[in-house]
């Protein structure tokens, strides 16, 4: 698991030293705001991945949980829902065809 949701991840590099017999998860929908990310810019993202590691050893999720400081974040659980929903419909698009 390894989180990707703001610029101050960095690139995908690291990425060339997973060994072939691990899975990765990106982190690539930031729980720290309410906005949703496109399903455009996920797959781009997970495009960009899948440079190092093939689309069958990758996975999408959220880049952590809801509450990732003592007050949480603001984000109501309509948005949580509507974040998790959009790791499916992605998720859906992305890998449909693998």
């Amino acid at each position: 698991m390894l989180e990707y949701d703001d610029a101050r991840s960095g690139s995908f590099n690291a990425l060339r030293d997973v060994p072939d017999d691990k899975f990765v998860v990106l982190g690539l929908i930031t729980t720290k705001k309410a906005e949703l990310e496109s399903i455009d810019l996920l797959t781009e993202r997970v495009g960009e991945a899948s440079r190092y590691i093939p689309m069958e050893r990758l996975g999408l999720s959220p880049q952590c949980g809801f509450a990732s400081s003592i007050i949480g974040n603001n984000i109501s659980a309509d948005g949580q829902r509507r974040k998790l929903e959009l790791v499916v419909d992605a998720a859906r698009v992305l890998w449909s065809s693998a």
